[in-house]
């Protein structure tokens, strides 16, 4: 495991106001909630980085097979979600 990162960063006045009066109605370390921020942003950075990552495969896929279905067909599929007679999911198709 990498050992931590110990970073010197320059805050906007007001949204270190800001910090300082969440972190005393929290009864938290302002350091604690940055701390927080920064995890919670680097997994949402993740998430959108790996969402990307398939597109750009699928798109690939799609270049190279044109195999798709429609927005239509899947509607279609969506909307017997929870039914009795629920519907397979469509085929791909050119």
């Amino acid at each position: 495991m990498s050992p931590a990162l110990k970073a010197s960063v320059e805050i906007d006045p007001d949204v270190n106001e800001r910090l300082q009066k969440l972190a005393a109605s929290r009864h938290r370390k302002p350091d604690r909630l940055l701390n927080e921020a920064v995890r919670q942003y680097v997994e949402r950075e993740e998430k959108r980085d790996s969402l990307l990552q398939d597109v750009r495969r699928s798109l690939d896929d799609y270049q190279a097979t044109s195999l798709h279905v429609t927005g239509d067909e899947v509607i279609a599929w969506l909307e017997t979600w929870g039914d009795d007679d629920e519907k397979a999911p469509p085929e791909c198709h050119r």
